[in-house]
């Protein structure tokens, strides 16, 4: 199993519309061949700040999941409702 955490920085001005974006990636995720869990959360102190945590069954499955027509759309709207570049940490359970 792999695990991915990925944080994503919301302009301040662009909280909502990135909630949203990442909110309706939730449902075509989770119907994914591989995909364990795909869960959104947003800081409660700091609203801007997001993050996805997923289990996936392997790396392969993963890899397809980013090569999704829904991520790649994503990953070009992203670029104008992020204050800087999304973070990623691919991990293992000890």
């Amino acid at each position: 199993m792999l695990t991915v955490i990925a944080k994503m920085t919301a302009k301040q001005s662009k909280i909502e519309e990135t909630k949203a974006l990442l909110q309706s990636l939730v449902a075509p995720t989770l119907k994914e061949d591989g995909c364990i869990q795909y869960d959104l959360h947003q800081g409660k102190t700091e609203e801007q700040v997001f993050f996805f945590y997923e289990n996936w069954e392997s790396r392969e499955a993963l890899e397809k999941h980013l090569a999704n027509d829904h991520l790649v759309e994503f990953k070009e709207k992203a670029q104008s409702l992020l204050e800087k570049p999304m973070e990623v940490f691919l991990m293992h359970k000890l």
